[in-house]
């Protein structure tokens, strides 16, 4: 056999190594910070929807007492609605004109000894004013 030296054989087949470019971990960044931003915004949603289930509503409770609010007891309704109603007065210009309208009607029924039960136009207005009334 005869000895041959590699240093003899020319080799042209052989190419330096070549960069790459791997973008594989900035992906991986960008899906973990999208991940994060949505799990933020999951428990951002959560913590608002509890903080505001639980939260004592007076407008609500005001409603309700309105509409719990015992008419055939003329002069103790007078003044409930007048000072229940009010809440609900600056909703708007229309609520504001028959807020007014109510308690003008309702003075009659309030500083007296003995008062008459409500007449049916005081109970209209009193009706309308309910009725407007939006919680």
């Amino acid at each position: 056999m005869q000895n041959i030296k590699t240093t003899e054989i020319p080799l042209h087949d052989i190419k330096p190594l070549l960069a790459i470019d791997d973008y594989s971990f900035y992906y991986f960044l960008g899906l973990v910070s999208l991940g994060i931003i949505i799990l933020s915004a999951v428990l951002y949603l959560l913590y608002r929807y509890f903080r505001t289930k639980n939260r004592f509503n007076l407008r609500k409770e005001y409603y309700k007492i309105l509409n719990s609010i015992d008419l055939k007891k003329t002069k103790e309704a007078a003044y409930e609605l007048t000072k229940y109603g009010a809440i609900f007065e600056e909703d708007s210009p229309r609520h504001q004109k028959t807020y007014h309208d109510m308690v003008e009607k309702l003075e009659k029924y309030k500083y007296k000894k003995s008062v008459d039960d409500f007449d049916s136009e005081t109970l209209r207005v009193i009706e309308l004013y309910k009725g407007m009334i939006d919680v």
